[in-house]
């Protein structure tokens, strides 16, 4: 038995970097494919959204006096080479792949639709989806919000390198205490960073679940999957 049928799962750009510090690292990224591989083969139907900040950052780009808008696209192309990356490292590991992308490339990837990506799901695919939200001032926790959203997913499952939400940052405070659950009111009244506050908003409206998760744990997605207390699930 698994407690979500259907996941869109988070990851950031620069978990791909590995201990390289930049770029991506093909071993965390075979990794990665070998843990969504174990939840597809569970019979779970995954959409993962990846960000582009081991390559390039549009804010990063703004503060060094790059036009905003300018800035935002080249982030969003990043996107698209990292999930590219975890495209070719799913079907490596054999797992059929449809990339789509809020930036339609032709011949990499199509435009990103509800109707395309939910079709894919149904048949097993794991749907990557690529360049944000397609438009500038998003970041990509906001397009995994209007993602999870549009493909009526489960929960937003957030992988990141701690295990769940903190009082404090626990690499910096080893007094930091852990939260199981949390409610949306509990984390913005307390200032939690868990998404930027659009992505927030429009999970908090809609009703979608986050939870927040050690993805370098190997077998942790499949732990989550299955029911097992793993990260903080704001609800």
């Amino acid at each position: 038995m698994v407690k979500y049928n259907r996941v869109l799962l988070k990851l950031s750009g620069e978990a791909l970097e590995g201990t390289q510090g930049y770029g991506i690292d093909p071993g965390r990224l075979a990794d990665y494919a070998l843990e969504v591989k174990s939840v597809v083969d569970e019979g779970v139907q995954v959409a993962i959204v990846i960000g582009g900040g081991n390559i390039f950052r549009g804010l990063a780009g703004t503060s060094d006096g790059m036009d905003r808008v300018q800035g935002d696209y080249m982030g969003m192309l990043a996107t698209v080479i990292n999930s590219m990356a975890i495209q070719a490292a799913l079907e490596k590991q054999g797992v059929a792949v449809k990339l789509l992308s809020g930036l339609a490339i032709d011949p990499i990837c199509e435009e990103m639709s509800r109707r395309k990506a939910i079709e894919n799901l149904t048949k097993g695919k794991v749907v990557v989806i690529a360049g944000g939200t397609g438009n500038p001032y998003f970041t990509t926790d906001s397009a995994s919000a209007l993602r999870a959203i549009e493909i009526q997913a489960d929960a937003i499952l957030k992988g990141t390198r701690v295990d769940g939400v903190y009082t404090a940052d626990p690499e910096k405070d080893p007094a930091a205490v852990k939260y199981n659950t949390l409610t949306f009111g509990e984390a913005y009244e307390k200032g939690l960073k868990i998404m930027d506050l659009t992505a927030f908003t429009l999970c908090r409206e809609n009703n979608m679940p986050i939870v927040v998760f050690n993805m370098n744990q190997p077998g942790n997605l499949l732990k989550l999957i299955r029911g097992e207390e793993i990260g903080t699930v704001v609800s």
